[in-house]
Order: C-alpha cells, then sequence, then structure tokens
C-alpha cells in the first residue's frame, strides 16, 4: 500500500511538465506536424521505458526489504501491477492537465483526486465500513487503489497459512480466510483479474485524454466568441 500510494500521489510533482507537453503539443498542432491521435500514442509509448524502471528499482528495493514472498513469480506480478498503477495514473494526470492548463490548479486537482481515491480504497478504511450509498458503492468500485490493493494484497497472502491463537478453532488459518475475514477482499476472482481492470482504466482515461483534446478546441473558439465584447458604435 504505502510503495503503491507513495509513487502514484507522487506523480502531481510530474505535472509542470504534462503542462508543457501540452503548450508545446498546442504549437505543434498548430504547425500541422501532427494530431491529437499521434501525440496520444507518442505520449503513451514514450512514458513507458520510464515508468517501468521507476516501477523495477524503487519496487525491487521495498519488495525484499520487508521480506515479502521471494518466488519470482511473485515479484513479477508485484512489478507488472505496479507499472500498471504507475501508466494508470500518468493517464489520469495528463487528462487533468488538459483541463486545466494552470500548474498549480492542476496539481491541486490532481491531488485531491488521488486522495479521494486514496482514501476509498479499502484501506484507511475497510470496504464495509465506508458510508452508503455513495462512498461504498461508487466511489470505491472507481477508485483504482481497490484494485492495486486487492492484487497486492492476493498476491501475498494467498498460499499461506498462519498459526491460529484463537481458542477452540483451526490450529491454522489460511492466507484466503485472513483475505476474506479482515482485509474484507473480493475472492471471487484471480489476481489477474485487477490488474486487467487496472489496465482497462488506463485505456479509458487515455480515450478520455484524446477525446478532451479534441473537444477544447472546438469549444475554445465558442467560448472566446461569446464572451468578445462587441464594439460599440
Amino acid at each position: 500500500m504505502f510503495v503503491a500510494a507513495f509513487l502514484t500521489f507522487m506523480s502531481i510533482g510530474g505535472f509542470p511538465s504534462f503542462v508543457e507537453d501540452m503548450k508545446v503539443f498546442g504549437r505543434e498542432r498548430l504547425n500541422g506536424h501532427y494530431g491529437v491521435g499521434a501525440f496520444v500514442v507518442g505520449n503513451t509509448i514514450s512514458s513507458i521505458p520510464y515508468l517501468f524502471m521507476i516501477s523495477l528499482i524503487p519496487g525491487a528495493i521495498a519488495y525484499y526489504l520487508v521480506g515479502l514472498q521471494k518466488s519470482l513469480g511473485h515479484f513479477a506480478y508485484f512489478v507488472i501491477l505496479l507499472f500498471t498503477t504507475m501508466m494508470l495514473v500518468e493517464s489520469l494526470m495528463m487528462t487533468v492537465a488538459s483541463i486545466v492548463p494552470d500548474f498549480l490548479m492542476g496539481i491541486i486537482t490532481g491531488a485531491g483526486i488521488q486522495g479521494v481515491k486514496m482514501l476509498n480504497g479499502g484501506f484507511f478504511r475497510l470496504p464495509n465500513d465506508l458510508p452508503k450509498p455513495f462512498w461504498r458503492y461508487v466511489m470505491y468500485y472507481i477508485a483504482f487503489h481497490k484494485y492495486a490493493n486487492q492484487g497486492f494484497y492476493k498476491n501475498e497472502f494467498e498460499g499461506l497459512s498462519f498459526p491460529n491463537n484463537q481458542a477452540g478453532g483451526s490450529p491454522t488459518i489460511t492466507g484466503d480466510e485472513v483475505l476474506r475475514s479482515f482485509w474484507q477482499v473480493e475472492m471471487g476472482y484471480s489476481k489477474w483479474v485487477d490488474v486487467g481492470i487496472l489496465f482497462g482504466m488506463v485505456v479509458i482515461y487515455r480515450l478520455l485524454f484524446w477525446g478532451i483534446i479534441n473537444k477544447v478546441d472546438k469549444v475554445k473558439p465558442l467560448i472566446k466568441s461569446y464572451m468578445a465584447v462587441p464594439p460599440k458604435h
């Protein structure tokens, strides 16, 4: 939770560069060098190596430092899930940058959006403790931290067993029971489904980013013409 929340929340520090990218794109588009689709695809592809290195190096340090499961498969899933989460946040912040061109207001907006999603991700308050209906049935399911946290939980706890100190119970308790009872994790699907949901959110945010850029350029002239003061005769 700490690694995912820290790395994703710190993405707001790169918001000024997102705003500069949007300014450069605006000039290049007016010059006819490339269109919206080329910019969105190029921006997505160019960010992949950087985000992967951010996910791999700090992720490896944190993963083995705290003594999580040492198998290569578990570590690979950890990196893939962290990388997908970073891609999602990058897409979210680019969407914010396309709406809020001022970097200070953009940082505030991005921090607010991520803060709300983080608080409703099922860690600070368990899912059944979230206020109903809006926070429990709306914000909880659109918060990407929900799927990131559950993926990390399943990756670590599934297949393990722990001594049970409760009187009258079985001598051991499985990791699945811990996930289901303590963390209130939805156990009806695989941990890879969480990755798939996050990847789907990446696609949705990128398409939203593409759509907003197209619409903003069409709406701006209308707003300027509406707000223009007619000359006095």
